[in-house]
């Protein structure tokens, strides 16, 4: 497990790759869709913080701490000053969650990531700021939606 910051300079540095930015939303949400793939494709997490069900779907609230000052603006620069590698399948999924989903907006995840029966849609009570989204949810909705998907 790794702390989201690091996942997120892992998303930063794909972009730059692509000559792309990300802004806060958009790096929020691409670190939990990673974080669930892999937990429901390889039954364990990619981060180590927690997430929890905020009005505009889930959020982790460290990353969010790191990063709500660039507002809409693209995140610039590292978030970690830590240097660390990550293992086969974690940059297989890293790069999979960018590949599929990084060129979405940051509204457009939003809605993705609290449709109808997510985690998210299940946690979710409106006026109630910081219930979390428990790993074992996540664990289950990515991995109902892995086995919903063709092979191919």
């Amino acid at each position: 497990m790794h702390g989201s910051e690091k996942i997120a300079d892992q998303f930063l540095n794909l972009a730059r790759e692509q000559k792309t930015t990300l802004t806060p939303m958009q790096l929020l949400k691409l670190v939990y869709l990673a974080h669930g793939w892999m937990l429901g494709l390889y039954g364990r997490p990619l981060i180590k913080d927690g997430i929890q069900a905020w009005q505009y779907g889930p959020v982790i609230p460290t990353l969010y701490d790191k990063i709500k000052h660039f507002r809409s603006n693209p995140v610039e620069g590292r978030l970690s000053n830590e240097n660390f590698a990550l293992d086969e399948s974690e940059k297989s999924i890293v790069k999979q969650v960018y590949d599929i989903y990084g060129s979405l907006t940051g509204p457009q995840l939003s809605r993705l990531t609290h449709a109808p029966g997510t985690p998210w849609s299940n946690t979710y009570c409106p006026g109630i700021f910081g219930s979390v989204i428990s790993n074992d949810l996540i664990a289950d909705y990515f991995k109902r939606k892995a086995d919903n998907t063709p092979a191919g």
